[in-house]
Order: C-alpha cells, then structure tokens, then sequence
C-alpha cells in the first residue's frame, strides 16, 4: 500500500492501519501536539484509534505552534 505522507509518496505494508499507528509507524514527533488530515479533513484525535487509511490516502502531520508578540 502507498501513502502521501506529507507530500511524499511512503510504501507501508498491506495491512490495515489505523491514524493511531500511522503515528507510530513513521515516529511522529509529539504525537500528542499534531494534528492530522486526512484527504484534507482533519481527524479528531479521539477517532485516530478508529481511523482507517487507504491504499493512495493522503496523510498532513501538522504541528501548531504559538508565539510572537
């Protein structure tokens, strides 16, 4: 199975993966301070448990951050 993982196509394996082990599988930093899309829809982080990527989904690992003045 290919993913786009933040622009880059990334090989996995066939079986199926969950938003929660997406995160583990590529070592997300700070896998409690990003937010995730998928197909362009953010996921909320209770479902990421649940989540089920495909074969060819499209996968943003957004981190937020604050600061300025």
């Amino acid at each position: 199975m290919n993913l786009i993982v933040n622009g880059e196509n990334r090989p996995v394996s066939d079986d199926p993966h969950t938003i929660s082990e997406i995160l583990t599988l590529f070592n997300i930093e700070m896998p409690d301070m990003v937010s995730v899309q998928l197909n362009g829809t953010f996921i909320e982080r209770k479902n990421f448990p649940s989540t089920i990527v495909k074969n060819g989904d499209e996968i943003d690992f957004l981190y937020f951050m604050g600061g300025g003045r």
